[in-house]
């Protein structure tokens, strides 16, 4: 066990035990309708082909609505979900329409990046202090740095921990079982 466990809440390991728990029923559910027949073998065939995918990139994991989910439940088990859910605010930042890019820029900084943050993420000071200057004059690549850093953390440390993991290894021994 990680050391201090016990003083953290037991709500962090119930989250990350509901979401991997959530993606093995998506994995088990059937159509049961009659004229369905077609449709749940190809829901089953997407699905079974789905987790080899994962392994080829990170990107691929992340362009895949199971692959992500699976990843943030590892993620949460791991204590360091703050990283995707920071990751995934950048990418709706990008969406966000100029007038409101202020506020919700403001938002994912104080959540975030600054010193206090609930969710801290793990970046250097030079970067905070760039994302910080950013937040002046926001613009749509306003977290971009940040967000190209995080991204790299977990493609070259999270990533590589998921795919050995027992919650990945499981899935795919699931999938390939039927």
């Amino acid at each position: 066990m990680c050391r201090g466990l016990d003083s953290l809440p037991s709500s962090c390991l119930e989250r990350a035990k509901e979401l991997k728990a959530l993606f093995g029923s998506l994995l088990q559910k059937t159509d049961h309708s009659l004229n369905g027949q077609a449709k749940k073998h190809e829901k089953l065939r997407l699905i079974s082909e789905e987790p080899s995918t994962w392994k080829e990139s990170f990107d691929k994991l992340l362009s895949s609505q199971n692959g992500l989910c699976l990843f943030r439940a590892f993620l949460v088990s791991e204590f360091s979900e703050e990283n995707i859910a920071f990751y995934l605010a950048c990418e709706d930042y990008k969406e966000t329409k100029p007038s409101k890019q202020a506020a919700k820029a403001s938002k994912i900084y104080d959540e975030f990046i600054c010193a206090d943050a609930p969710r801290e993420v793990n970046l250097d000071h030079a970067t905070k202090t760039i994302t910080k200057e950013n937040l002046g004059e926001p613009t749509e690549a306003c977290f971009d740095l940040a967000q190209a850093k995080i991204y790299a953390l977990m493609e070259k440390d999270c990533y590589p921990r998921f795919l050995k993991s027992s919650t990945y290894l499981e899935v795919t021994r699931k999938v390939k079982s039927g």
